[in-house]
């Protein structure tokens, strides 16, 4: 800001240019974002804009380059599970850091009901963003498709709804609970259940698979008594774990489809009286913070949410700036960290 007649104005992009040295132009390149700008001219023009306090016209520029810098990322959940579960948090921290190493805004769109992101939809139609990154869905979700049909950059994490026609990056759920299984399974436990996750969410549907898969594989039927069902959250863990014992007090090992249905499972079965693992074996999914507070520690299988959140920004912006029409699929490994509530070999670190 600069002072004139005792008055704050605005900086302008001339002032920035003559004082650097350079055009008008080149300054505007700098500002865009424009990478064919010598790293010393920008440095320079960068160290003026900060001196003179410049601060770009967005409107203006928004008009000029046709782009917001700015990324949606829509969450249909409640909030209260958005900011009590790890998860969301860590997802979040990898869109972050990939949207500012490129310069762009995030903007965190939270819907509680089917209204209120059906209400998303004019705003994500306007121009307000960029493109959309959305996850945890749930359902037939049929805003990926809307958009994508209005020729506006999205992607999901977790796959998307049936008949959406979207990229997505997915964690190997299925894959990743066969693993936790098959560990019980080589640890000699026989009667082993399972709280499986939401079965309007792929990663729950996926999970439980994964389960059923396991079993199958050891000769082993399922029975439907041996499972229930959470939401993903500590309360259902400790609903469903009280299903269980009550349904089949013989239970020896116990898959659960996220660790903080864990954790309520963990209270349960210790305030029954079993011990864990010697009693009951117990594995989650995440491999999240939880794992590592809980008593004992939590054998789970690791998933990479961070990762996932920096791929869907990349897959988003092979969108947006490559203009990429092709639908992109990216699954990500998953991991079995090993620790006391399984009772076998902890992992190295873990």
């Amino acid at each position: 800001m600069r002072q004139r007649d005792g008055q704050t104005r605005a900086t302008t992009m001339g002032e920035v240019a003559r004082a650097a040295g350079v055009s008008q132009s080149t300054v505007s390149r700098v500002v865009n974002g424009n990478p064919r700008v010598d790293a010393d001219v920008r440095r320079k023009v960068e160290r003026h804009i900060r001196r003179l306090g410049y601060v770009p016209n967005m409107a203006a520029r928004t008009l000029v380059t046709r782009r917001s810098d700015s990324v949606g990322v829509v969450i249909p959940e409640p909030a209260s599970r958005i900011f009590g579960d790890p998860f969301f948090a860590q997802v979040l921290r990898g869109i972050s850091g990939a949207l500012n190493a490129r310069r762009q805004r995030l903007v965190l769109l939270i819907a509680e009901t089917e209204e209120q992101e059906r209400g998303l939809a004019p705003y994500l139609m306007a121009g307000h963003v960029d493109g959309i990154i959305m996850y945890s869905l749930h359902g037939d979700d049929r805003l990926p498709d809307v958009l994508r049909r209005r020729g506006i950059p999205v992607v999901v994490g977790g796959l998307p709804p049936h008949g959406a026609h979207v990229s997505f990056v997915d964690t190997d759920n299925a894959g990743g609970a066969t693993t936790g299984v098959a560990h019980l399974l080589e640890l000699g436990r026989r009667v082993i259940a399972t709280i499986a996750g939401p079965q309007d969410m792929t990663a729950g549907v996926d999970r439980l698979e994964g389960y059923r898969d396991a079993l199958r594989v050891a000769g082993l039927e399922a029975d439907e008594a041996l499972v229930a069902y959470g939401e993903f959250t500590r309360e259902s863990g400790v609903r469903a774990m009280s299903e269980l014992l009550a349904r089949r007090p013989d239970i020896d090992g116990v898959f659960v489809a996220s660790d903080l249905m864990a954790s309520g499972a963990l209270e349960v079965l210790r305030a029954s009286g079993r011990r864990v693992p010697q009693d009951v074996a117990l594995v989650g999914f995440d491999d999240s913070p939880i794992a590592l507070m809980t008593e004992p520690t939590l054998t789970s299988v690791r998933q990479s949410p961070e990762i996932m959140g920096r791929e869907l920004v990349e897959l988003l912006f092979g969108r947006i700036e490559a203009r990429d029409p092709v639908i992109r699929r990216v699954m990500l490994a998953t991991e079995l960290v090993i620790r006391r509530s399984s009772g076998g070999q902890p992992s190295i670190n873990a």
